[in-house]
C-alpha cells in the first residue's frame, strides 16, 4: 500500500510552547485513518501542517511525496479539507456555496452542475439546496461543509472534528459516508475527540499532549493495551483456587481480576478475567481444566476504547 502521508519527527511550537513533539506518522492510500485525542492534544495543528497551512518547527511532512507548503493548484485539487468551524458564506444558499467551492477548483460548468447535485444528494442536502446557509442547523452546516470539501473529487480528504457536538445518529451517518468514500478508493484522515469512534477507523493514532502514543488497527491497539485478548468466566466455586487453576493454563498471559459476586438468587459466584494469547485456543482448555465446576458464562470481552486509550497514554 502506497503511503499518501508521511511525517517524520514533526514538531510545532507557538510562542515558545511546543504543541507537537516529534510526531512520526504514515497513512496509506485508501484507508480511514483516525487521529484520536482530547481537546488540546494537537490534532488540528497536525492537520494544518499536513495541509500546508502551517510549517513544522522541525521535522518534515510529505503528502503525495511533496511538501504541502509548496503545493500548486494541481496538487491542491487532489485534497479536500473540512475544517472545524463553519467557513462558507451564510448569505448564499446551500447549492450556491457548493457551486462556489467547485468554481474555486476550476471545474467546468457542465461537470460542476452534476457534481453539485451528487455531493448534495450524498450528504442528504439536495432537498434543502435553496435554503440559505444561515438558516441551517449546526448538523446541516457540517454536512454542507463536507459537500463543499468533496465537490472536486479529491483523492485525500482531511476532516477536522467532523462530528463534534452532533447527535449520535448524525455522527453515525458521517462515519457511514466515510466508509463509502473509502470503498471508492479515497483516503480519509479524520480527527476526533470521541475515543469510541476509533472502532470505525482502519487504523488509529492516539495523540495526547502533542505526543503520538500509539498507532495501529483498533484490534492491534486493544491487544497492545491489555497484552492480548480478554476472557471473562463466571463460575460457581471458590475464586482464589479457580483463578490460580486458570492462570496456570498454557496460553494464559495473566489473571487480570478475580472477584466474588452475590447475585439476587443468593448463589455466590466467582468472576475470573484472564488475558490470553488467543481466546479461541484457550477457552476449550479452560473448560477442560474446569471440568466438574459450575461454569455459568464464558465471554470474550472487548474493552472499550476509552480503556485502551487510557492504558496506552499512561504507558
Amino acid at each position: 500500500m502506497t503511503d499518501v502521508i508521511q511525517a517524520e519527527g514533526v514538531a510545532r511550537s507557538f510562542g515558545g510552547e511546543e504543541v507537537l513533539k516529534g510526531v512520526d506518522l504514515a497513512v496509506g492510500e485508501g484507508e480511514i485513518f483516525g487521529l484520536i485525542g482530547p481537546s488540546g492534544a494537537g490534532k488540528s495543528t497536525l492537520v494544518r501542517l499536513l495541509t500546508g497551512y502551517l510549517r513544522p518547527s522541525r521535522g518534515s511532512v510529505r503528502v503525495f511525496g511533496r511538501d504541502p507548503a509548496s503545493f500548486g493548484a494541481a496538487d491542491r485539487r487532489r485534497i479536500g479539507f473540512m475544517p472545524q468551524g463553519f467557513v462558507l458564506y451564510e448569505g448564499l444558499s446551500v447549492r450556491q456555496n457548493v457551486n462556489f467551492a467547485a468554481g474555486l477548483y476550476g471545474m467546468w460548468l457542465g461537470k460542476r452542475r452534476r457534481r453539485v447535485r451528487e455531493v448534495l444528494e450524498f450528504t442528504e442536502l439536495w432537498k434543502d439546496r435553496r435554503k440559505a446557509a444561515s438558516k441551517l442547523s449546526g448538523g446541516m452546516q457540517r454536512r454542507l461543509q463536507l459537500a463543499a470539501a468533496l465537490v472536486h473529487e479529491p483523492q485525500l480528504l482531511f476532516v477536522d472534528e467532523p462530528t463534534a457536538n452532533l447527535d449520535p445518529i448524525l455522527r453515525r451517518k458521517f462515519w457511514d459516508g466515510f466508509g463509502v468514500l473509502r470503498d471508492m478508493g479515497r483516503t480519509i484522515f479524520v480527527t476526533t475527540q470521541y475515543v469510541g469512534e476509533a472502532e470505525l477507523c482502519d487504523r488509529v493514532g492516539l495523540l495526547s499532549g502533542g505526543v503520538l502514543a500509539a498507532v495501529g488497527t483498533p484490534e492491534e491497539l486493544r491487544r497492545r493495551a491489555f497484552g492480548g485478548e480478554t476472557i471473562e468466566l463466571t463460575l460457581g466455586g471458590e475464586p482464589g483456587r479457580l483463578g490460580r487453576q486458570l492462570g496456570a493454563l498454557e496460553g494464559v498471559g495473566h489473571v487480570v481480576e478475580v472477584r466474588e459476586e452475590n447475585p439476587a438468587d443468593g448463589a455466590a459466584t466467582s468472576v475470573v478475567r484472564l488475558v490470553v494469547e488467543d481466546a479461541d485456543v484457550v477457552l476449550p482448555r479452560a473448560f477442560e481444566a474446569l471440568r466438574g465446576a459450575e461454569v455459568r458464562s464464558a465471554d470474550v470481552i472487548h474493552p472499550s476504547f476509552d480503556e485502551v486509550f487510557l492504558r496506552l497514554v499512561r504507558g
